[in-house]
């Protein structure tokens, strides 16, 4: 039993009459710890002796108003959630002060058992959310405590991580353009639109303009766009003051200030709706905006990086997005080629993913690709980019047994070269160009046996097997499409 009433929340109830202690302490003894407290001297003491989840305070006592005492204890406790306890004809008197004192909740006498009962249960429910919160942000602002802490240490790490030559490519790579511009691009405080398909490192590209800028030791904060809607969007951009609507329990500030000096990364920007599209307008022209909720109107200063893998050209011209938002986020452009267009860059990429992923796994190497499983990465198309690449480089980790990581690890799509099945059931074209549908098997029947084959190491008995050819037709078919030649040389 010690035990369990050591983890119940401890509620802090401060009144004058001894006799309102217990009347309320009999209500909440069975579910909370109680502490009494005859007036605010025992209260402030009591404070200080334990950590207290909610304080439940008369307003009318002679020292002082219970209004007054929890303004007092929400600059020293912040965190214990506050309820006051009055009569009628003080309800102007809370009205007046609530804000100032952070009250959660207003009682009035004469209250009900169950209704105390359920109000101060909401209010411990409510002081666990918000510990829970602040502990995860704590664990998401190490990295900026750390910079803090460590000073410029830290900051050079920061910038060392990020430097132009850092960014994994070959000697030959068509990326080199892309690097150069956004070296120009960098010094300067102009707005970049980041512009090319998923997966080939916009948001590498978005902190390396960040962390070789002038604002590279302030913040630096992303938000994706397309992953939240809308109405949540406005609030986590501007933020949002208590009580701005259903759920707001709490001042909340939003992503323009917090990258305020710094960059704001907006992914996606071609996801956001045309209403949407107005509020980013405004700030972006008058670096200005409004917490939902509020009046008040509040400065920032941010340099903005947006990214988008749609043609925003083209929605400008649809009517989809607006024009004036466009150029006012399009004072640069930077056009990352995918990476089909850089197969010269899967060498140097897959050495620098796999040293990575083999410390994250716990493998005790990187793992070595062979010279078959190159080539099948080259052959591919990659629709998902580094991103892709990334996957499949883990998944032939996790699933190899020694340092060499074969064709027979990668996925089947992969070893087929992207073919699929469904690449063969278009419909008829009139362009004569257009491959004939025995072509078409044919391209599926020379894929399908590559696969194959590579998947069992070129072991032809197993490869017919599988197949249910013989070995001399496994033989003829290769030889058909050229297969033969090029597995053994």
């Amino acid at each position: 039993m010690p035990n369990e009433v050591a983890t119940r929340p401890c509620v802090l109830v401060v009144d004058d009459e001894p006799r309102s202690v217990e009347t309320i302490a009999r209500v909440l003894d069975d579910e909370f710890e109680v502490l009494p407290a005859q007036g605010a001297a025992q209260a402030l003491r009591a404070m200080e002796t334990r950590p207290v989840q909610v304080v439940l305070a008369d307003q009318r006592m002679p020292e002082t108003t219970g209004i007054e005492l929890l303004t007092q204890l929400r600059e020293h406790w912040p965190e214990a959630v506050r309820i006051i306890i009055s009569g009628f004809t003080e309800a102007d008197d809370i009205i007046a002060g609530i804000n100032d004192a952070g009250i959660y909740q207003y009682i009035t006498k004469p209250w009900h058992p169950d209704a105390l009962l359920l109000t101060v249960r909401n209010a411990a429910r409510l002081h666990a959310l918000q510990r829970d919160n602040a502990h995860l942000a704590q664990e998401l602002r190490l990295s900026a405590d750390d910079l803090a802490r460590r000073g410029d240490a830290c900051r050079q790490e920061l910038r060392r991580r990020f430097r132009f030559d850092e960014i994994v490519r070959a000697p030959d790579s068509p990326l080199h353009a892309a690097v150069a511009q956004v070296a120009q691009m960098a010094p300067h405080d102009v707005s970049v639109l980041i512009t090319g398909e998923s997966g080939t490192g916009k948001d590498l590209f978005a902190r390396a303009l960040h962390y070789n800028s002038h604002r590279a030791d302030r913040p630096f904060v992303v938000e994706n766009c397309g992953a939240i809607p809308n109405e949540l969007l406005e609030s986590e951009l501007f933020g949002h003051v208590r009580g701005a609507y259903t759920g707001a329990v709490a001042d909340r500030t939003g992503l323009f200030e917090e990258a305020d000096g710094g960059t704001l990364f907006l992914d996606e920007i071609g996801e956001i709706s045309p209403a949407f599209q107005v509020k980013l307008l405004r700030v972006l022209q008058s670096g200005e905006f409004r917490q939902v909720g509020s009046n008040r109107m509040r400065h920032t200063d941010v340099r903005i990086v947006a990214a988008t893998n749609r043609d925003l050209e083209q929605e400008v011209r649809a009517g989809r997005f607006r024009a004036d938002l466009y150029y006012r986020i399009a004072e640069m452009s930077l056009h990352l080629p995918p990476l089909r267009e850089r197969p010269g860059d899967l060498q140097a990429l897959a050495d620098h993913l796999l040293a990575r992923l083999a410390r994250a796994l716990g493998k005790p190497g990187p793992g070595r690709l062979s010279a078959e499983s190159l080539e099948c990465l080259r052959d591919y198309a990659w629709p998902g980019n580094v991103r892709e690449l990334n996957n499949v480089l883990k998944r032939m980790l996790v699933l190899s047994a020694d340092a060499q990581l074969g064709p027979e690890l990668l996925p089947p799509h992969v070893l087929r070269g992207g073919t699929d099945e469904a690449d063969f059931m278009m419909p008829p074209s009139e362009d004569p160009g257009v491959a004939t549908l025995r072509e078409r098997v044919e391209n599926l029947e020379a894929a399908i046996l590559r696969e194959t084959l590579l998947r069992h190491r070129w072991n032809k008995s197993r490869a017919a097997e599988e197949l249910g050819l013989s070995r001399v037709g496994l033989r003829s078919k290769l030889e058909r499409y050229g297969l033969e030649r090029k597995l053994d040389s």
